[in-house]
């Protein structure tokens, strides 16, 4: 199999920064071209914002890593035109099983409202979600969008002021200094730019390892992710397995602490534990091997004077639950909007302690639900394991103890309980809607409703009067007018009206609910705009 990453795809260019008398001021510098550096760029872009990107590599990463990728992210990258091309490429999913020993004792199907554009997961490596990242960055410079990613440019020193940030950066050609007046962190868990600035990462640190194999194999396994406690092939110890694009099948092997990681990683000692899990008449070629530790863990606060971090470089959280990469994507999601009204002198700079706040509450949640899932996985005591083998064999016969089975619960987003940008609720309607909620999706007579909302502020009404626009301090909202004559499948009306006859929403460009009421009220929903922008 030819691998896509062999090659740079964003090879060094000499910029004409690194000619310039005094260091070039940038809006915005991005550090890491991952999925997360990567689609908050293509944001804030879209948005006007001009973004540079630099990264000490040129091409997109080796072996699958990130491969699970929810809907709540899909619909992301949706607003950002390349939602399509990930669930083409992908393979979506929405059933898993759960063994314990040889046997089946629970599964599970995430299909939820019917309707919905995008599937409740799709299955992609991560080489190929980034490849499709570049080449939508590409298609944008061609259009002329202000955005631009520098490979094998290595940022090596960062200065703090008021108003900007200077950093150095070392490529082929020797180094130079840029300016921004933001910079984003988005390298990764071991992010250079958290210890140059000497910012702790605090939390859990695990000791188990796992081995990760990307195997190519004709396999007739349904695409479902089925997980193993104690195994016969892994006695003591756990698996799972997942299927990916191009006949690539994702295993995960738990170790146990005290390994020798070089000489698991080796292809005499993987194999054999791959034959007996897969049987030892299944052919099969070993593309990539790895190891990984992990921990639950945050930094106190995401925004340090103009330095903002996201996705594994704020939070780290164990890959039970597929809740890295999509959590990461919504930061990027919650971050740009708010970076756009403060550059264009629409919101205060303060806006910017939203976005760690609303982050920081679902980097918690994450950190809650991953650790338990680990706990469960993982029992640290001989008490611990009793009563996690006692949930697993009750699963097998009894039902109400399959909620109790924690092999990872899945990636949803997070309701904003706690942010300041949230308006009181003033609608009698479903709880799955009220403010601080991300919009579900619903289809309507054409088209689907996230689609229409964009990356702008909102006023839905459904069955209501209301203006076709209103501008407070600067920001605009615009009217989406809706029926529930609109939806014959009447899932519009069950999530957003309930047993109201109408409703009026507030709805932020990251599609997140602002405000609600039952009807138009020109006074509350100004105030709404003002509080959702940060200046109330």
């Amino acid at each position: 199999m030819t691998k896509i990453f062999e090659s740079p795809l964003y090879a060094y260019h000499r910029s004409p920064d690194q000619d310039a008398a005094v260091p070039v001021r940038h809006p915005v510098l991005i550090i890491g071209a991952g999925p997360v550096g990567l689609t908050t760029a293509i944001d804030l872009a879209q948005l006007g914002v001009p973004v540079v990107v630099l990264d000490d590599n040129d091409r997109v990463v080796t072996g699958s890593r990130a491969i699970c990728f929810a809907k709540r992210p899909l619909e992301i990258l949706d607003r950002l035109g390349c939602g399509q091309q990930m669930v083409d490429h992908g393979i979506g999913w929405s059933r898993g099983k759960v063994f314990s020993r040889d046997r089946a004792i629970y599964d599970f199907n995430l299909t939820d409202t019917p309707g919905h554009k995008r599937p409740a997961f799709i299955n992609l490596q991560q080489y190929t979600f980034e490849r499709l990242l570049v080449e939508k960055i590409r298609a944008m410079q061609a259009e002329g969008a202000p955005i631009e990613i520098r490979g094998c440019n290595k940022v090596e020193a960062i200065g703090q002021h008021y108003d900007h940030v200077t950093i150095e950066v070392d490529t082929p050609e020797g180094s130079y200094t840029l300016e921004a007046d933001w910079l984003i962190a988005c390298d990764g868990a071991r992010s250079p730019t958290r210890r140059m600035l000497g910012i702790a990462f605090d939390g859990e640190v695990f000791e188990d390892n796992f081995l990760i194999a990307d195997v190519v194999m004709q396999a007739n396994f349904p695409t479902e992710r089925w997980f193993w406690f104690d195994p016969p092939f892994n006695p003591g110890q756990s698996a799972l397995l997942h299927k990916q694009p191009e006949n690539v099948w994702r295993i995960d092997l738990q170790l146990g602490p005290d390994i020798d990681k070089e000489r698991e990683k080796r292809p005499e000692n993987v194999i054999p534990r791959l034959k007996a899990m897969l049987g030892e008449h299944v052919e099969f070629k070993l593309e990539w091997v790895s190891i990984y530790s992990f921990q639950c863990c945050r930094m106190e606060r995401f925004v340090h004077g103009r330095t903002i971090f996201a996705g594994d470089a704020a939070h780290q959280v164990s890959p039970f639950g597929a809740r890295g990469a999509n959590s990461g994507l919504q930061d990027a999601d919650n971050l740009s909007w708010k970076l756009h009204l403060i550059l264009t002198g629409k919101a205060p700079n303060s806006l910017m302690e939203s976005y760690h706040t609303e982050r920081a509450e679902a980097a918690d949640e994450n950190i809650l639900n991953s650790t338990r899932a680990t706990e469960f996985i993982t029992p640290k005591s001989d008490m611990s394991r009793l009563l996690r083998d006692a949930v697993l064999d009750l699963a097998a016969d009894q039902e109400f103890a399959r909620p109790l089975v924690n092999s990872g619960r899945l990636s949803t987003p997070c309701t904003y309980r706690n942010s300041p940008l949230i308006s009181a609720d003033a609608l009698a309607g479903p709880a799955l809607t009220c403010p601080g909620s991300p919009c579900p999706d619903a289809p309507l007579s054409e088209g689907h409703l996230l689609d229409k909302l964009g990356n702008r502020f909102i006023l839905l009404t459904i069955d209501a009067e209301a203006p076709d626009a209103f501008e407070e301090c600067g920001v605009r909202a615009e009217r989406l007018a809706l029926s529930v004559r609109d939806d014959p499948s009447l899932t519009l009306k069950r999530q957003y009206l309930g047993d109201c006859p109408a409703g009026v929403y507030l709805i932020r460009p990251d599609q997140y609910i602002a405000a609600r009421r039952d009807s138009y009220d020109d006074r509350h929903f100004r105030a709404a705009l003002r509080r959702a922008t940060g200046k109330e």
